[in-house]
């Protein structure tokens, strides 16, 4: 059995993984596309959108509701991808825990 202090250091380097996990995942830039690459949009870690590029020919008078669809598509694509970087950092520190160890609730950005 660990004495109180092993236990203490142990405690301190996964609370330390946990917000260098944490600190990757909100510098975290994805991409989501949609339409065969006619919207992309970035997405941080922080669920913030920095970008979005929209192909002029969507721009087109009638087209609102097309246009309206890729965006979200495109958002949906990037958030999967943002979730799925932020599940393997987590995964990645929690691995430093041993087995057995239970990973808190991932931060909620959306």
């Amino acid at each position: 059995m660990m004495d109180f202090q092993q236990m203490m250091k142990q405690a301190s380097m996964v609370q330390q993984k946990l917000q260098e996990a944490q600190a990757k995942m909100h510098e975290s830039v994805v991409t989501g596309a949609s339409g065969g690459g006619m919207v992309k949009l970035e997405l941080k870690g922080t669920g913030d959108m920095t970008a979005l590029s929209i192909d002029p020919s969507l721009m087109a008078p009638g087209e609102g509701e097309v246009l309206a669809d890729l965006i979200r598509a495109a958002y949906a694509d990037a958030r999967r991808k943002l979730d799925d970087i932020n599940t393997q950092l987590m995964r990645d520190a929690a691995a430093s825990m041993g087995p057995g160890a239970v990973l808190p609730d991932l931060p909620k950005f959306f």
